[in-house]
């Protein structure tokens, strides 16, 4: 399985790209939109400011290979952390700013509903899993993950979320619409469950696409 992650000087690439290895594929670590196109896995990680993201995105000429190959071509991808939210169609962390625009919605920052809650997020949560989906594939309901951030993807349509975690509410954790996935956790981070889930996607052929109803009480606040 060829693996294209996405290098836009907006993360430390070699844990991801370890992992991945191990999971069994062939990992290249790449800035270059011709090497999009030979791809047949996109990950794109991330840690760091929306604004600054895409305006790395354009500087390296990545916007226009990443929405032809994703959008039209359907390749698979998908988005860890940073990289999640840049598949909004805006954000506001560094300024208002368009993001990929894959997935309908907006990354805002993340509101405390308790004293005990601080930002940004960081650390072991479980996350509430919504509706079948090949990314949780072997996964049980209320499984803990690592999360590192301070803003969070609100989707225009709550059918595009397929996990939350309880903090600050109920905060998307996992997103997909078609051949797009994002997750707000370090799957990389997460051993061995997020090996898991890197696993589940790579064996994704888009063939496993379940539209199923969900659980949209479990997605209410709290």
């Amino acid at each position: 399985m060829n693996v294209v992650i996405i290098d836009y000087g907006m993360s430390n690439l070699s844990s991801i790209s370890r992992a991945l290895e191990i999971c069994g594929a062939s990992v290249k670590i790449s800035s270059n939109p011709n090497d999009v196109k030979t791809a047949e896995k996109i990950v794109l990680p991330g840690v760091g400011s929306f604004f600054d993201g895409m305006k790395n995105l354009h500087t390296l000429g990545l916007v226009e290979s990443l929405r032809e190959e994703v959008l039209i071509n359907k390749t698979p991808l998908l988005g860890i952390c940073l990289g999640m939210q840049l598949l909004a169609l805006n954000g506001t962390e560094g300024g208002d700013c368009y993001g990929l625009g894959f997935i309908k919605g907006q990354v805002v920052k993340m509101e405390p509903k308790g004293e005990k809650e601080r930002i940004p997020h960081i650390g072991w949560n479980d996350i509430n899993i919504l509706r079948p989906n090949i990314l949780f594939k072997d996964i049980k309901n209320n499984s803990d993950f690592y999360f590192v951030h301070s803003y969070h993807f609100v989707p225009e349509n709550i059918k595009n979320t397929i996990a939350t975690v309880d903090y600050c509410g109920k905060t998307v954790a996992a997103i997909n619409n078609d051949n797009i996935y994002g997750v707000q956790f370090h799957p990389e981070k997460s051993m061995p469950l997020g090996f898991k889930i890197l696993e589940n996607f790579l064996k994704f052929s888009g063939k496993e696409i379940v539209k199923n109803s969900y659980n949209t009480n479990a997605f209410m606040e709290t």
